[in-house]
């Protein structure tokens, strides 16, 4: 590997690293506000990277996926909720599921903020433009991924919240064993890349100067 990939490489692992740390600590600091500590005990309402990594999704999946060009993505060690000691379990976990994906859809946006500004110094080129574009890439990416309604994933945590509760049950408790099969079924079929990445796409066009 080159000098020069080694650099892109490194520049993108710790775009990643940082907008995963965010979205995992945006769940353990709502669940700790909505009444579960249990990821505060656990320090894991830290922007300390080191707390939240996960040797697969955060460093093997990415670097596999920077090496054959796709598109960079992965995934943190997942905050463990205490769903007793929320207030109103159905209705806080789902704002403790969905604050992960809207803390990347503000990283982006604020990527965006700072894009538009670079742009109207007349500085669209160069490394902090570069940086700033790959993150708005980034966390639209993770928000989308995540928003997928298939549990693990936010997205089915968030619609298991949402449908009536004896439908919600049922649906958690007939996809969660399987949710990683289903994920790689809508990879093969296509399907993933209507949920994720064709929105991601248009939303970034979107923000992008």
């Amino acid at each position: 590997m080159s000098s020069l990939n080694l650099g892109v490489l490194l520049i993108a692992f710790a775009v990643l690293l940082l907008s995963l740390t965010v979205h995992e600590m945006a769940h353990a600091w709502t669940a700790d506000r909505l009444g579960d500590p249990t990821a505060r005990l656990l320090g894991r309402v830290s922007l300390n990277p080191m707390v939240h990594i996960d040797l697969l999704g955060t460093i093997v999946l990415p670097v596999v996926a920077f090496a054959s060009g796709l598109p960079i993505i992965g995934w943190a060690k997942p905050v463990p909720v205490n769903l007793r000691a929320l207030r109103d379990p159905r209705r806080d976990f789902v704002v403790v599921a969905a604050a992960g994906p809207v803390s990347n859809l503000i990283l982006a946006g604020g990527a965006a903020l700072g894009l538009h500004l670079l742009a109207g110094m007349d500085l669209r080129a160069g490394t902090a433009a570069w940086g700033l574009r790959l993150a708005l890439q980034i966390n639209v990416l993770l928000a989308f991924f995540n928003l997928v309604p298939v549990p693990p994933l936010d997205g089915g945590n968030v619609l298991g919240g949402l449908l009536p509760p004896r439908l919600g049950d049922r649906y958690d408790a007939f996809i969660r064993p399987y949710g990683f099969l289903v994920l790689y079924a809508l990879l093969f079929t296509g399907l993933l890349d209507t949920l994720v990445f064709t929105p991601a796409i248009m939303l970034t066009r979107v923000l992008l100067p």
